[in-house]
């Protein structure tokens, strides 16, 4: 198949797919159910992306105090939880990992 075809068949659906929810956003209600299943879709995405590489960065799984990540997640997951602001838990975590990471925090 020709790749340009293929790559143009994809942008034309990913446009009609975005342009929709312009389109139709006023008439298209959700139901109940999903709007609260949806709230959930950026903790999820974001906890995805975060943990795998904070558990492994090298590669490896280090549950060691020398991997700076770990104490990063566990404050941005204590911060998100506590306060519920998804921004102040990544602000938080990048200084608690920054901290541990230059030896200022025991570790």
């Amino acid at each position: 198949m020709n790749h340009w075809l293929a790559i143009s068949g994809m942008m034309l659906l990913t446009v009609l797919i975005r342009a929709s929810f312009l389109v139709f956003g006023q008439r298209l209600a959700f139901p109940e159910w999903l709007n609260r299943a949806l709230h959930y879709v950026p903790p999820a995405v974001l906890s995805a992306l975060v943990v795998p590489m904070a558990l492994a960065p090298a590669g490896t799984v280090d549950l060691s105090l020398r991997n700076a990540y770990l104490p990063g997640i566990l404050v941005a997951a204590l911060v998100a939880w506590k306060s519920g602001k998804t921004l102040l838990a990544i602000v938080v975590s990048f200084v608690v990992y920054g901290l541990w990471r230059w030896g200022l925090l025991p570790g």
